[in-house]
């Protein structure tokens, strides 16, 4: 009898709990505050977002050989590869990118742009021909498809840091319209060319997805294996080359003039000629007076090399101060057309500028030298190099200038995957440019990213896409948003918002200096700023860097109250945020109020209680405007 009392007054309890909890359920947000991505650590990557115990990466060292011929427009070449394999598992086969397969009838990317172009049209009059492929200097089995190819190794390229030997020769035509990335330019005084994507490249091996092999289409950019590149490249004698990494035979290249004029640029913060516009195109400007010369470059720990030729380049130089006390070399090459104080004649003073406040502020540039050409290209960056546009002047020039060279930070330096995660690699890099711009010659640029609310037209659009989208799936006129400005407001949000300044800047400068030379992913990314930062930031993540969710934080009501006022805010959006309120007083006075994002955990509405003697006449939510809230007519509440 007793076990049967207990039995049914288990029952009644159990129903009476079902009935209470049925009249009293409230939905609350829950969902918003869980991870977006799976993110717990493992051997290689830890859940405090570093390279795990086991991390690994394989390696691509290079020796190329090319000449440009610039009468047919084409390059010829021979390439060597040495690739490491650092992987715990064996390798069958290397996959490698053609990337100027790109420029044909039939490759994807021509496929898949619009028929009404965009800006990523390409010529489709080249492709890669290749021949002599060998593997340990036997000939070898491969597979080309689209832009990449894969090479059959006879045996299998053991784990643990074997390396294994693969050459081949290799020509293509240049294009003209080279997707706005490379190509070619004539002007008055010859054709400049611009060489990226300019011999066979290897993919990347990582433990996330194996080889990424993503075709070249067009959006996409790159994701490169690091290691040690030997170049030359053999042209007519009457043409100037400039290219990543430290030129190492400037005795044979340029005469002594140019090289007296080279070592007084190295000791000078002021730019130096080495090639003045007077003597562009004169036999005066060139060690040989007829033939070939070839140009001899080395880059270390680098995951891509470019350079630009050609006859018409005014060419000029300046030191680089560096934080550790070692120097570098700004340079600019540009033809007449682009010369003169308001345009290209500042574009070495800009590109130190620019290069050493990254240093400084973030993590100090590891190169020798730092390239600026002139070319048909709006803004293309590379390790040391960029191509930015020959009609850019002023605050243009300088803006272009800034951005392509904070990419040597991302993802040069930090090594992630630009052809899936667009946002940690321009946005990123959008966000750093903000400070370079407010710091260059007192703001002679500045930038306007602190407005944060200037993105909310694009937030209202139904046609928004969100920041994870691949940048090839991306519409074009979204793009803008979802890779740069977007990411980098919210980096923006994050810093000045959100954590404050020096927490951001700790946890930001921290994920640079760990991840350097490395492959991030987005979790890490996540990982590694919450963990130094001190913060879940999940529903951040969430929230700004996943899907279409906005901000909108409203005031809804103040009520007067024994001893103080209750005031009343609701989440009309589906990110949640802090909450900051300014509250002004009929006296005048004023006080502020900050409130923690978990005042949203339970559910959309809060109701704040704040003691007071005072008469209140205004609540008014984010007073300086640091949030992308998308409507401003409920931010404020106002006495009658």
């Amino acid at each position: 009898m007793k076990l049967l009392s207990r039995n049914l007054l288990g029952l009644f309890l159990l129903t009476f709990c079902f009935q209470l909890q049925a009249q009293d359920v409230k939905e609350d947000n829950q969902d918003l505050f869980n991870d977006v991505l799976y993110r717990q650590g493992n051997v290689y990557r830890t859940a405090s977002g570093k390279p795990g115990p086991e991390y690994w990466q394989n390696r691509a060292d290079y020796e190329i050989e090319a000449e440009l011929d610039d009468v047919n427009h084409t390059l010829t070449g021979k390439i060597t590869i040495t690739y490491t394999n650092n992987s715990p598992e064996q390798l069958d086969f290397i996959w490698l990118y053609l990337e100027q397969n790109r420029f044909t009838e039939d490759s994807r990317g021509t496929l898949t742009t619009p028929t009404e172009g965009n800006r990523y049209n390409g010529d489709v009059e080249g492709g890669y021909k290749i021949s002599d492929l060998k593997v340990e200097k036997d000939a070898a089995e491969h597979l080309i498809t689209d832009t990449r190819m894969q090479v059959f190794l006879d045996e299998p390229l053991k784990a643990g840091g074997k390396d294994v030997e693969i050459s081949m020769n290799f020509t293509y035509k240049i294009p003209v319209e080279g997707m706005d990335r490379m190509g070619r330019l004539d002007v008055n005084d010859g054709t400049i060319y611009a060489m990226a994507q300019w011999y066979p490249r290897v993919a990347v091996f990582d433990d996330v997805t194996g080889w990424n092999v993503e075709p070249y289409l067009g959006a996409g950019e790159f994701y490169l294996e690091y290691g040690n590149f030997e170049y030359a490249i053999t042209v007519p004698y009457d043409h100037t080359v400039v290219g990543s990494g430290l030129l190492q035979n400037p005795k044979d290249v340029l005469t002594k003039t140019q090289q007296e004029r080279w070592k007084k640029a190295e000791e000078s913060d002021q730019t130096v000629y080495i090639i003045k516009p007077e003597e562009v195109g004169t036999a005066a400007s060139h060690p040989k007076k007829s033939g070939k010369v070839t140009w001899e470059f080395e880059m270390e720990n680098t995951h891509d090399v470019a350079f630009a030729s050609s006859k018409a380049f005014i060419w000029d130089a300046a030191r680089i101060n560096l934080p550790d006390g070692k120097k570098a070399m700004a340079q600019s090459a540009y033809p007449k057309e682009s010369d003169g104080q308001k345009a290209w004649s500042r574009s070495t003073e800009y590109t130190k500028a620019s290069i050493e406040f990254y240093s400084k502020t973030y993590f100090n540039y590891p190169w020798k030298s730092a390239v600026n050409v002139a070319a048909e290209i709006g803004g293309m960056e590379y390790p040391g190099l960029s191509f930015c546009s020959w009609r850019s002047k002023e605050a243009s020039l300088w803006g272009v200038t800034d951005h392509e060279f904070g990419h040597n930070w991302f993802p040069m330096i930090v090594g992630s995957n630009e052809r899936r995660y667009a946002w940690m690699d321009e946005g990123f890099n959008t966000f750093i440019n903000h400070f370079s711009s407010n710091a260059f010659n007192n703001a002679e640029y500045p930038s306007q990213l602190e407005k944060t609310r200037r993105i909310v037209p694009y937030l209202k659009k139904e046609t928004r896409q969100g920041i994870d989208t691949y940048p090839d799936m991306t519409n074009l006129r979204n793009l803008g948003y979802t890779a740069y400005y977007k990411p980098a407001t919210g980096l923006m949000m994050l810093r000045e918002y959100v954590l404050g300044a020096e927490r951001f800047d700790k946890a930001f400068k921290s994920y640079i200096k760990t991840w350097a030379f490395k492959h991030p992913q987005p979790a890490d990314f996540f990982n590694h700023m919450e963990n130094v930062a001190g913060e879940n930031l999940s529903w951040f993540w969430k929230g700004w860097f996943y899907g279409n969710k906005n901000i909108d934080i409203a005031v809804n009501n103040v009520e007067q109250k024994e001893g103080g006022y209750s005031i009343e805010l609701t989440m009309e959006g589906e990110i949640p945020m802090p909450v900051k309120l300014a509250v002004t007083y009929t006296d005048g006075s004023s006080e502020e109020i900050n409130l923690p994002v978990e005042i949203w955990q339970r559910g959309d509405t809060w109701s704040h209680f704040l003691s007071t003697s005072k008469t209140i006449q205004k609540v008014e939510f984010d007073p300086n405007k640091q949030i992308s809230d998308i409507h401003a007519a409920n931010d404020t509440w106002e006495k009658e």
